[in-house]
């Protein structure tokens, strides 16, 4: 499904996080599929499967994912939907960001060209996605 990197810094888990997410938001992983089991993914990745319920668990916390006892997790619908608190929130980092990246002296174009180059590879158009 994906790889993971050892050597890194990021802990295991926030890296599967990471994956998940973008797999579910660039449609890999569609809304009510299932997700492969804590067994099955701990032996294809060759992890301690309390990781991958650690990563799990955190999914469910951020809406992602949501878990049916004795069926398994599925990929939410709610996912496609906005929530505004969230938006905000992100706004809010995102705007402190952009202004650190000019005080450091990056171009505004930069910083333009960066988050247009991520809409393309996030399969974003030019219709206000």
């Amino acid at each position: 499904m994906f790889e993971l990197d050892i050597r890194s810094r990021k802990p295991i888990y926030e890296q599967l996080v990471d994956k998940m997410k973008e797999l579910i938001m660039n449609e890999v992983l569609k809304p009510d599929e299932q997700l492969p089991s804590v067994r099955t993914l701990a032996t294809e990745l060759t992890i301690n499967p309390n990781t991958i319920q650690k990563a799990y668990r955190e999914l469910e916390i951020q809406g992602f994912i949501y878990s049916i006892k004795g069926k398994g997790s599925f990929v939410n619908l709610n996912n496609q939907v906005q929530d505004l608190e969230k938006i905000e929130a992100v706004r809010k980092d995102l705007e402190k960001l952009v202004l650190e990246a000019l005080y450091l002296g990056i171009p505004a174009k930069e910083i333009i060209q960066l988050v247009q180059e991520q809409d393309k590879a996030k399969g974003g158009g030019e219709n206000n996605d």
